[in-house]
């Protein structure tokens, strides 16, 4: 359903940024109105994110209006914020589509526009590939400007700041816009702050400066008094010395909703040569309310009424595996002082909430900064402290070095708490949870557990927490299956599965989640079914018991197949020379397509439906 463009008549006159650049200037603040108005409408119809890009509205604006894109490259860091850009270029009338199966990308994606100069999902990626798109445009000399847009969370990765070095160092034309929602906007960014930011942009300003410099290189006495009044001038009304130490021009903080300000400062900006550094001060969830006073809670909105100031409550029923973990650190908290909790950035999603405002000296949260979560946990535990570390299992991708070289290799006692394990849904292949299990296994010494429900989440967690090593539990994103938990906690035997169901002919072997679909297929087949638990050390006693009344084995597992644990099976078979037909279901060797959970999962034969029939077929070949 696409919503009536004649309610938004400047916004109409702007589907693409040729057709935004040929609106006189001051068309600009009704177009960015309007903007926001139907941002917020579209995604009230078709939910996804919100309060970023409600926030960056006028920003959008400026950049699409002063710079020739898609000629001039711009690079959005994470995507949340990029709802706009998708609008201004060419897919308004797509926009109630979008996080949906076959809908537009939850983030800018390469394949889907010319506009989207990055595929991005992961943060702080866009200082560091504009820079080798400002390479490429020197070296082509045909005028080409890149800009990258960060945001102050991703600002705090290492992966921004060593771009930023290096940028500052070789000293190629690009700009860098820090998008900083922190705060509401402060008392220096007015109309003061404002004029200053129009002349420290300003050729004049900029041939001074430069000229100066130039002027004092032969007295270089005077040369280093005048640098260090300058930073001193600098450092009274702009908290920029940290960027001109990395060899940035620094202008700003402006108001990132004064749209007029954005295009004279941008216009400025885009004749500068070198790397520049423009802060920007705006207001997540700007315009709407409730997203303003709740942008943590209107960051990711389901479908929701904008009149009615209030977002649906989610449906009852049993808890999620991230309230799963959250209560289970919090009684594991209560009886071991040594517990530490730590989250690169996800308190919320992680479940982490209540265990923050309980235990507050004993939670980290280190930003977006994965690698560095990892080896804190490793200090820590060198210590005698426990940590756990709560990460996503596609952000834990980002700290397998760590992982590696600080834990696993030292031995040490960290329990990884691994969230969105599997399909995640709606936020596509750049989220996905699809290596986790592939990449740990090839680890020594990691033990990698994979729980069917509640109550075995909880006790594998307390398993991992035990176990004096590094141990990994991994589980999906939503809703359990509604399996009583027990409270008191015990731990498995570690490497021991547990017989489900006996049949004959085929015996299922089920890793993790999918544990209540394998089971409605194994009835419809008369098959045998396992839970395995462990990935790592693998149950081979059971396994191999299993040969000599079975004449096929089915792996699952919501993983990619190769190298998973459907491969650990088919290299023990190997091993110990008992070979013998084995089907492995799980994620193909391609990048998964957003869409829901469910519909994910039945498309890739993951379903009851679909495991009865791949078996069919594999045992008719």
């Amino acid at each position: 359903m696409s919503l009536n463009i004649a309610d938004y008549p400047t916004l109409a006159l702007a589907n693409l940024p040729d057709e935004l650049r040929s609106l006189p200037q001051d068309r600009l603040p009704a177009l960015c109105n309007e903007l926001r108005a139907y941002l917020l409408h579209s995604v009230s119809r078709s939910s996804g994110h919100l309060a970023s890009g409600l926030g960056v509205v006028e920003l959008t604006v400026a950049l699409h209006y002063v710079y020739n894109t898609p000629f001039d490259r711009l690079v959005w860091d994470v995507g949340h914020q990029a709802y706009p850009h998708k609008i201004l270029t060419g897919r308004r009338e797509r926009m109630t589509s979008i996080r949906q199966y076959q809908g537009l990308h939850p983030f800018p994606w390469r394949e889907e526009s010319e506009y989207d100069t990055l595929s991005v999902g992961h943060s702080s990626t866009s200082i560091g590939a504009a820079l080798g798109m400002a390479i490429a445009a020197d070296d082509e000399n045909r005028g080409r400007k890149v800009v990258a847009v960060i945001g102050d969370g991703a600002m705090t990765a290492g992966m921004a700041f060593e771009a930023l070095n290096h940028a500052g160092d070789i000293h190629k034309d690009m700009l860098v816009v820090l998008n900083d929602n922190e705060m509401s906007i402060s008392e220096n960014v007015g109309a003061l702050n404002n004029h200053l930011a129009r002349i420290m942009s300003g050729s004049l300003y900029s041939t001074l400066r430069e000229g100066g410099k130039k002027a004092l290189e032969m007295v270089p006495p005077i040369k280093e008094l005048a640098r260090r009044a300058e930073e001193h001038l600098k450092g009274m009304v702009v908290p920029g010395t940290l960027f001109e130490e990395f060899g940035f021009n620094y202008v700003g903080p402006i108001d990132g909703h004064d749209i007029n300000t954005l295009v004279d400062t941008l216009r400025n900006m885009r004749k500068l040569k070198g790397p520049q550094f423009l802060h920007v001060m705006t207001r997540k969830g700007k315009g709407y309310l409730p997203a303003e006073q709740d942008p943590i809670g209107y960051h990711g909105v389901p479908k929701f009424d904008p009149n009615h100031h209030q977002l649906p409550k989610s449906g009852g029923g049993s808890l999620s595996y991230s309230a799963i973990f959250g209560n289970w650190l919090c009684d594991m908290a209560k009886v071991d002082p040594r517990l530490m909790a730590i989250t690169p950035a996800m308190r919320e999603g992680s479940g982490l909430v209540r265990y923050s405002r309980e235990y507050p000296q004993r939670y980290f949260d280190v930003a977006i900064a994965e690698q560095h979560a990892v080896t804190l946990a490793a200090g820590l535990a060198i210590e005698g402290k426990k940590p756990v570390v709560a990460i996503y299992s596609t952000f834990l991708q980002r700290a397998y070095d760590q992982l590696i070289h600080d834990v696993a290799l030292q031995h040490l006692d960290v329990l990884f708490a691994i969230d969105r394990a599997g399909i995640v849904g709606a936020d596509g292949p750049t989220h996905q949870g699809a290596f986790d299990l592939g990449f740990l296994r090839t680890v020594p010494n990691m033990v990698i557990m994979t729980p069917a429900d509640e109550n075995e989440c909880r006790q594998m967690l307390y398993t991992g927490y035990q176990h004096p090593g590094p141990a990994a539990v991994r589980y999906p994103r939503g809703n359990g299956c509604g399996v009583d938990i027990e409270e008191q906690m015990t731990a498995l035997e570690l490497g021991k599965g547990r017989l489900m169901r006996q049949g004959a002919g085929v015996a299922m072997l089920n890793f993790g989640t999918l544990l209540a679909e394998a089971q409605l297929a194994a009835e419809r087949l008369d098959a045998t079914l396992v839970d395995m638990r462990f990935v790592k050390p693998l149950d081979e006693a059971l396994l191999l018991s299993l040969l000599d009344d079975h004449e096929l084995l089915v792996t699952i597992e919501e993983n990619a197949i190769m190298g998973g644990a459907g491969s650990a099976v088919n290299e023990c078979l190997m091993r110990h020379k008992r070979p013998r037909p084995v089907l492995n279901l799980g994620l193909p060797d391609r990048f998964i397509e957003q869409g829901s959970q469910q519909q994910i999962l039945a498309l890739l034969g993951l379903d009851a439906d679909g495991m009865v029939k791949a078996i069919e077929a594999y045992r008719q070949r």
